[in-house]
């Protein structure tokens, strides 16, 4: 299941590369991709299941929110 969420307040190109790495060392993520010019998460999941998705989600929201405290992800 691929899914596009919008992400907002990232500061640089460089932050967004670190938050991409981050996020595709999830186990349940197949690939993710952080456009820091169009302010695009593109994930890959390696489940279809809404609540594996929604707790993968929950997981990606902390790193987001860690490395980035002012960005917001919708």
């Amino acid at each position: 299941m691929k899914k596009v969420y919008k992400i907002e307040g990232i500061d640089c190109a460089n932050c967004a590369a670190k938050i991409e790495d981050k996020i595709n060392k999830i186990k349940e993520i197949e690939e993710a991709t952080l456009n820091f010019m169009t302010s695009k998460l593109s994930i890959e999941f390696k489940s279809s299941d809404e609540k594996e998705v929604e707790e993968v989600m929950n997981e990606v929201k902390k790193i987001v929110a860690k490395m980035e405290p002012d960005a917001k992800l919708s």
